[in-house]
Protein backbone atom coordinates (compact mmCIF):
# COMPACT_ATOMS: atom_id res chain seq x y z
CA UNK A 1 0.00 0.00 0.00
CA UNK A 2 1.57 3.28 -1.16
CA UNK A 3 1.06 6.25 1.11
CA UNK A 4 -0.01 9.40 -0.75
CA UNK A 5 2.15 12.53 -0.41
CA UNK A 6 1.46 14.47 2.77
CA UNK A 7 0.53 18.04 1.86
CA UNK A 8 -2.23 18.30 4.45
CA UNK A 9 -0.63 21.02 6.58
CA UNK A 10 0.40 23.00 3.51
CA UNK A 11 -3.07 22.83 1.95
CA UNK A 12 -4.69 23.76 5.25
CA UNK A 13 -2.33 26.73 5.50
CA UNK A 14 -3.31 28.32 2.18
CA UNK A 15 -6.97 27.35 2.56
CA UNK A 16 -7.07 28.98 6.00
CA UNK A 17 -5.46 32.09 4.57
CA UNK A 18 -8.24 32.43 2.02
CA UNK A 19 -10.85 31.64 4.66
CA UNK A 20 -9.46 34.32 6.97
CA UNK A 21 -9.46 36.83 4.12
CA UNK A 22 -13.10 36.04 3.34
CA UNK A 23 -13.99 36.51 7.01
CA UNK A 24 -12.17 39.86 7.10
CA UNK A 25 -13.89 41.04 3.91
CA UNK A 26 -17.29 39.90 5.18
CA UNK A 27 -16.71 41.83 8.39
CA UNK A 28 -15.82 44.97 6.44
CA UNK A 29 -18.92 44.82 4.22
CA UNK A 30 -21.22 43.98 7.12
CA UNK A 31 -20.18 47.08 9.06
CA UNK A 32 -19.89 49.31 5.98
CA UNK A 33 -21.66 52.64 6.17
CA UNK A 34 -24.28 52.47 3.40
CA UNK A 35 -23.07 55.66 1.70
CA UNK A 36 -20.72 56.35 -1.20
CA UNK A 37 -18.04 57.45 1.24
CA UNK A 38 -18.54 54.29 3.27
CA UNK A 39 -18.34 52.15 0.14
CA UNK A 40 -15.10 53.79 -1.02
CA UNK A 41 -13.49 53.32 2.38
CA UNK A 42 -14.52 49.66 2.46
CA UNK A 43 -13.25 48.99 -1.06
CA UNK A 44 -9.88 50.47 -0.05
CA UNK A 45 -9.69 48.22 3.01
CA UNK A 46 -10.62 45.18 0.92
CA UNK A 47 -7.82 46.07 -1.50
CA UNK A 48 -5.33 45.83 1.36
CA UNK A 49 -6.68 42.42 2.36
CA UNK A 50 -6.30 41.17 -1.21
CA UNK A 51 -2.75 42.51 -1.43
CA UNK A 52 -1.67 40.48 1.59
CA UNK A 53 -3.48 37.38 0.32
CA UNK A 54 -1.83 37.55 -3.10
CA UNK A 55 1.60 37.87 -1.51
CA UNK A 56 0.87 34.81 0.64
CA UNK A 57 -0.31 32.82 -2.40
CA UNK A 58 2.79 33.78 -4.39
CA UNK A 59 5.14 32.62 -1.66
CA UNK A 60 3.12 29.46 -1.07
CA UNK A 61 3.24 28.21 -4.66
CA UNK A 62 6.91 29.13 -5.04
CA UNK A 63 7.72 27.02 -1.99
CA UNK A 64 5.38 24.06 -2.43
CA UNK A 65 5.62 23.06 -6.08
CA UNK A 66 9.37 22.38 -6.11
CA UNK A 67 8.76 20.36 -2.95
CA UNK A 68 6.00 18.35 -4.67
CA UNK A 69 8.27 17.68 -7.65
CA UNK A 70 11.13 16.51 -5.44
CA UNK A 71 8.69 14.19 -3.69
CA UNK A 72 7.73 12.73 -7.06
CA UNK A 73 11.35 12.24 -8.08
CA UNK A 74 12.10 10.56 -4.76
CA UNK A 75 9.19 8.19 -5.29
CA UNK A 76 10.51 7.25 -8.72
CA UNK A 77 14.00 6.55 -7.37
CA UNK A 78 12.65 4.47 -4.49
CA UNK A 79 10.36 2.46 -6.77
CA UNK A 80 13.25 1.74 -9.13
CA UNK A 81 15.57 0.73 -6.32
CA UNK A 82 18.02 3.53 -6.95
CA UNK A 83 19.84 4.10 -3.67
CA UNK A 84 19.74 7.48 -2.00
CA UNK A 85 19.92 8.97 1.44
CA UNK A 86 16.60 9.68 3.13
CA UNK A 87 16.20 13.24 1.85
CA UNK A 88 18.79 13.18 -0.92
CA UNK A 89 17.02 13.94 -4.21
CA UNK A 90 19.09 14.84 -7.30
CA UNK A 91 18.46 18.14 -9.09
CA UNK A 92 15.30 18.21 -11.18
CA UNK A 93 15.86 17.24 -14.78
CA UNK A 94 14.96 19.69 -17.52
CA UNK A 95 11.48 18.29 -18.08
CA UNK A 96 10.69 18.55 -14.38
CA UNK A 97 12.16 22.02 -14.04
CA UNK A 98 9.97 23.28 -16.86
CA UNK A 99 6.95 21.40 -15.50
CA UNK A 100 7.38 22.95 -12.04
CA UNK A 101 7.64 26.43 -13.51
CA UNK A 102 4.45 25.91 -15.50
CA UNK A 103 2.57 24.30 -12.59
CA UNK A 104 3.61 27.10 -10.24
CA UNK A 105 2.40 29.83 -12.57
CA UNK A 106 -0.78 27.93 -13.45
CA UNK A 107 -1.73 27.44 -9.81
CA UNK A 108 -0.90 31.01 -8.88
CA UNK A 109 -3.11 32.15 -11.76
CA UNK A 110 -5.94 30.00 -10.36
CA UNK A 111 -5.52 31.50 -6.89
CA UNK A 112 -5.27 34.99 -8.34
CA UNK A 113 -8.51 34.35 -10.23
CA UNK A 114 -10.17 33.48 -6.90
CA UNK A 115 -9.20 36.86 -5.44
CA UNK A 116 -10.34 38.60 -8.63
CA UNK A 117 -13.69 36.83 -8.49
CA UNK A 118 -14.21 37.81 -4.85
CA UNK A 119 -13.14 41.37 -5.65
CA UNK A 120 -15.47 41.67 -8.64
CA UNK A 121 -18.52 40.15 -6.95
CA UNK A 122 -17.98 42.07 -3.73
CA UNK A 123 -17.64 45.40 -5.51
CA UNK A 124 -20.75 44.66 -7.58
CA UNK A 125 -22.66 43.81 -4.39
CA UNK A 126 -21.41 47.01 -2.73
CA UNK A 127 -22.54 49.13 -5.68
CA UNK A 128 -25.92 47.42 -5.66
CA UNK A 129 -26.26 47.93 -1.90
CA UNK A 130 -25.46 51.63 -2.12
CA UNK A 131 -27.89 52.12 -5.01
CA UNK A 132 -30.64 50.33 -3.10
CA UNK A 133 -29.90 52.33 0.01
CA UNK A 134 -30.15 55.57 -1.93
CA UNK A 135 -33.45 54.52 -3.51
CA UNK A 136 -34.84 53.62 -0.11
CA UNK A 137 -33.84 57.02 1.23
CA UNK A 138 -35.30 58.87 -1.74
CA UNK A 139 -38.57 56.99 -1.49
CA UNK A 140 -38.86 58.33 2.05
CA UNK A 141 -37.87 61.82 0.97
CA UNK A 142 -34.84 61.89 3.24
CA UNK A 143 -31.06 61.63 2.99
CA UNK A 144 -30.02 59.82 6.18
CA UNK A 145 -29.29 56.08 6.10
CA UNK A 146 -30.89 55.65 9.51
CA UNK A 147 -34.29 56.12 7.89
CA UNK A 148 -34.01 52.79 6.04
CA UNK A 149 -36.09 50.24 7.85
CA UNK A 150 -34.28 47.42 9.65
CA UNK A 151 -35.64 44.73 7.34
CA UNK A 152 -34.22 46.44 4.25
CA UNK A 153 -30.87 47.01 5.93
CA UNK A 154 -30.63 43.40 7.07
CA UNK A 155 -31.44 42.12 3.58
CA UNK A 156 -28.84 44.38 1.96
CA UNK A 157 -26.15 43.22 4.39
CA UNK A 158 -27.10 39.56 3.89
CA UNK A 159 -26.73 39.96 0.12
CA UNK A 160 -23.31 41.53 0.66
CA UNK A 161 -22.21 38.58 2.82
CA UNK A 162 -23.55 36.04 0.32
CA UNK A 163 -21.59 37.70 -2.48
CA UNK A 164 -18.36 37.19 -0.54
CA UNK A 165 -19.12 33.61 0.55
CA UNK A 166 -20.13 32.29 -2.88
CA UNK A 167 -17.66 34.10 -5.08
CA UNK A 168 -16.65 31.14 -7.27
CA UNK A 169 -18.85 29.88 -10.11
CA UNK A 170 -17.26 27.17 -12.26
CA UNK A 171 -17.80 26.38 -15.94
CA UNK A 172 -20.73 24.12 -15.02
CA UNK A 173 -22.48 26.93 -13.17
CA UNK A 174 -21.82 25.44 -9.73
CA UNK A 175 -21.20 27.80 -6.82
CA UNK A 176 -18.26 27.04 -4.54
CA UNK A 177 -17.39 28.23 -1.10
CA UNK A 178 -14.01 29.93 -1.43
CA UNK A 179 -12.24 27.62 1.02
CA UNK A 180 -13.65 24.48 -0.62
CA UNK A 181 -12.51 25.63 -4.04
CA UNK A 182 -9.00 26.62 -2.91
CA UNK A 183 -8.61 23.28 -1.11
CA UNK A 184 -9.62 21.38 -4.25
CA UNK A 185 -7.41 23.38 -6.63
CA UNK A 186 -4.25 23.31 -4.53
CA UNK A 187 -4.59 19.68 -3.51
CA UNK A 188 -5.22 18.59 -7.10
CA UNK A 189 -2.36 20.62 -8.58
CA UNK A 190 0.13 19.39 -5.98
CA UNK A 191 -0.77 15.75 -6.63
CA UNK A 192 -0.57 16.30 -10.37
CA UNK A 193 2.87 17.86 -9.99
CA UNK A 194 4.06 14.93 -7.86
CA UNK A 195 2.86 12.39 -10.43
CA UNK A 196 4.23 14.37 -13.38
CA UNK A 197 7.63 14.55 -11.69
CA UNK A 198 7.58 10.80 -11.07
CA UNK A 199 6.73 10.12 -14.71
CA UNK A 200 9.34 12.56 -16.06
CA UNK A 201 12.06 11.05 -13.88
CA UNK A 202 11.09 7.54 -14.94
CA UNK A 203 11.08 8.39 -18.65
CA UNK A 204 14.41 10.18 -18.30
CA UNK A 205 15.81 6.85 -17.03
CA UNK A 206 14.25 4.84 -19.83
CA UNK A 207 11.40 3.43 -17.72
CA UNK A 208 8.16 3.22 -19.70
CA UNK A 209 5.65 1.70 -17.26
CA UNK A 210 4.08 2.41 -13.91
CA UNK A 211 1.64 0.95 -11.41
CA UNK A 212 -1.20 2.95 -9.88
CA UNK A 213 -1.12 3.01 -6.09
CA UNK A 214 -3.50 1.08 -3.87
CA UNK A 215 -5.06 2.59 -0.78
CA UNK A 216 -8.58 1.25 -0.56
CA UNK A 217 -10.50 3.56 -2.87
CA UNK A 218 -14.27 3.14 -2.90
CA UNK A 219 -15.07 5.44 -5.82
CA UNK A 220 -14.31 5.06 -9.53
CA UNK A 221 -10.59 4.92 -8.73
CA UNK A 222 -11.03 1.41 -7.27
CA UNK A 223 -11.02 -0.28 -10.68
CA UNK A 224 -7.63 1.27 -11.46
CA UNK A 225 -5.78 0.53 -8.25
CA UNK A 226 -2.78 -1.71 -8.85
CA UNK A 227 -3.15 -1.52 -12.64
CA UNK A 228 -0.07 -1.39 -14.87
CA UNK A 229 -0.09 1.55 -17.28
CA UNK A 230 2.16 2.93 -19.99
CA UNK A 231 3.93 6.19 -19.29
CA UNK A 232 4.35 6.78 -23.02
CA UNK A 233 1.94 5.75 -25.73
CA UNK A 234 4.55 3.91 -27.81
CA UNK A 235 5.64 1.51 -25.05
CA UNK A 236 5.21 -2.19 -25.99
CA UNK A 237 2.41 -4.24 -24.49
CA UNK A 238 -1.35 -4.09 -24.17
CA UNK A 239 -1.55 -1.61 -21.32
CA UNK A 240 -3.59 1.58 -21.12
CA UNK A 241 -1.66 4.81 -21.68
CA UNK A 242 -1.88 7.18 -18.72
CA UNK A 243 -2.98 10.01 -20.99
CA UNK A 244 -6.04 8.03 -22.09
CA UNK A 245 -7.36 7.17 -18.62
CA UNK A 246 -10.83 8.63 -17.90
CA UNK A 247 -10.37 11.57 -15.55
CA UNK A 248 -13.81 11.07 -14.03
CA UNK A 249 -12.50 7.73 -12.68
CA UNK A 250 -8.81 8.23 -11.88
CA UNK A 251 -6.50 11.23 -11.34
CA UNK A 252 -9.60 13.41 -11.00
CA UNK A 253 -9.77 16.55 -8.83
CA UNK A 254 -8.84 15.68 -5.23
CA UNK A 255 -7.55 12.23 -6.32
CA UNK A 256 -4.72 10.96 -4.10
CA UNK A 257 -3.40 8.15 -6.30
CA UNK A 258 0.26 8.09 -7.30
CA UNK A 259 2.42 6.27 -9.84
CA UNK A 260 5.23 3.79 -9.04
CA UNK A 261 7.49 3.25 -12.06
CA UNK A 262 8.41 -0.33 -13.04
CA UNK A 263 11.07 -1.19 -15.58
CA UNK A 264 9.31 -4.00 -17.43
CA UNK A 265 5.97 -5.66 -16.73
CA UNK A 266 6.06 -9.47 -16.69
CA UNK A 267 4.26 -9.78 -20.03
CA UNK A 268 6.84 -7.54 -21.72
CA UNK A 269 9.72 -9.41 -20.08
CA UNK A 270 8.28 -12.65 -21.38
CA UNK A 271 7.86 -11.26 -24.86
CA UNK A 272 4.08 -10.86 -24.62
Amino acid sequence: MTKPPDFEDDVKDITQSFGDAVDDIRLEVERMDLTNAGANATIKKIGGIFGGLRNKARGWVDRLFPKAARDGVGRALDALGIGRKRDDVPPLNRANSEMVEAATEDTYADLLAVTQNIDRRTKAAIRKAIAESMRANMSNGVNGRRTINAETTDRIRKELGDAVDNAIIDAGGRRWKVETYVDMVTRTKLMQTTNDATINEALDRGVLYGVISRHGATDGCAKWEGRTIKLTRDAPGDYPFIGDLPRREIFHPNCRHTISPIRRPKEVRDGG
